[in-house]
């Protein structure tokens, strides 16, 4: 039996490392995270850690809270008056997008290395979706401007895609632990998840608001503790239900935080915004080293081979077909379509999701989830580490 003594300093030591490491990734354009992520793999394997990280269900328990308050938190973040221009392209680059990004890449996957379809259909929905905190982790430690509205576009992209990854892996992983299950039935499980996911954000953000305009604290610091309440109860009664836990979360996310009276009179004052920075930047970092932690180094060079060549296929096929296809009803030139493609980062929501074979006892679960944090990890460095170079090249660098 280890001593919570022993525990929490290996914690605390954990966090202090990171947070000083931090400095040294804004020199060399690596987002902070990764830094947290590459901290957990260094002490994986430390005998402190063996019995408390080696459970695939906690983990993901401690992932899923992690993304209910990210996801949460980017929507009260979402300014709907700054998105409008960029509304409709950036909803169809986190839906239609996605959809033709795991579709591509699973059928890549298929036939260039002759895995089940199946199987290779979850894989590409797994490592489907863009990273916000990823792309924006860059963009800060990097200072990065651009034009013609692309960040506000990432923005909306990356903040609002894991959703629709998230049907597509569970749909997919249903499929594969179900065979029998019928085509129309997972089509039917997938439209359900999506548009319920919606009605059930509406619906919360709504009684959300209502709740707000009815209710005086008398003491100011409760009202965000209200709202990660409300949060964590929006999921948890969507996912019951059957719908998309992660999509209502984030739309009541948008109501709540662009409603007048509450940013006006509740939410717009510096206390309750540190608040909200503070605990998603908490719940990124624990995310990020706990799934460090997670991780087995031998095991992951071993799927080397099939982590580089899906990671190739990803970022220099899979994403631009889905850019180049997705915007197509949209004036957006082809530099502007070139630099998006670039920017499908991944982070820790892949690595939060390939998780899920492993609670479900699939036998590849855990070649999938090394190749995924493989493919994060070359993502993460190769496309992050370029992203100001690729903008430069395409003059897409705003100097104001």
């Amino acid at each position: 039996m280890i001593d919570i003594q022993l525990i929490l300093l290996a914690i605390g030591s954990l966090l202090l490392a990171g947070v000083l490491l931090s400095k040294l990734s804004s020199y060399i354009g690596v987002p902070t995270l990764i830094v947290f992520l590459l901290l957990g793999l260094f002490f994986n394997g430390n005998t402190l850690f063996t019995s408390s990280v080696d459970n695939y269900t906690y983990i993901q328990y401690i992932s899923i809270f992690a993304l209910i308050i990210i996801m949460f938190s980017g929507g009260l973040d979402t300014n709907t008056k700054k998105m409008k221009p960029i509304a409709s392209r950036g909803a169809v680059l986190a839906t239609v997008g996605v959809l033709i990004t795991a579709i591509a890449t699973g059928l890549l996957i298929h036939y260039l290395l002759g895995i089940d379809i199946v199987l290779s259909l979850l894989m590409g929905s797994i490592i489907s979706s863009t990273d916000a905190a990823a792309v924006f982790s860059i963009f800060r430690s990097g200072k990065i401007k651009l034009k013609k509205n692309l960040a506000e576009t990432l923005e909306l992209e990356s903040g609002a895609n894991d959703p629709m990854a998230y049907v597509l892996t569970i749909s997919f992983l249903e499929l594969l632990t179900h065979p029998t299950t019928s085509i129309e039935g997972i089509i039917f499980l997938f439209l359900k998840s999506l548009i319920l996911g919606a009605v059930f954000g509406v619906i919360s953000g709504k009684l959300s608001v209502k709740l707000f305009e009815n209710v005086n604290l008398d003491v100011k610091g409760l009202y965000p503790v209200l709202l990660v309440a409300l949060a964590v109860l929006t999921f948890s009664i969507s996912e019951i239900v059957g719908a998309n836990g992660f999509l209502a979360v984030y739309i009541a996310g948008i109501m709540i935080g662009n409603a007048k009276m509450i940013k006006d009179a509740k939410l717009s004052n510096e206390t309750n915004t540190t608040f909200f920075e503070g605990l998603a930047w908490l719940m990124q970092v624990i995310m990020f080293l706990v799934l460090g932690l997670f991780i087995f180094p031998n095991q992951l060079l071993e799927t080397a081979g099939i982590s580089i060549a899906i990671a190739i296929a990803l970022m220099f096929i899979s994403r631009p077909i889905a850019v180049f296809t997705s915007l197509i009803p949209f004036k957006v030139s082809l530099k502007e379509k070139v630099f998006l493609s670039w920017t499908g980062i991944k982070g820790a929501v892949p690595i939060v999701f390939a998780t899920y074979p492993l609670v479900a006892g699939i036998p590849e679960a855990y070649t999938i989830f090394n190749v995924v944090f493989f493919i994060t990890i070359i993502s993460v460095i190769l496309q992050g580490g370029t992203i100001k170079f690729v903008a430069r090249k395409l003059d897409l660098l705003s100097t104001c």
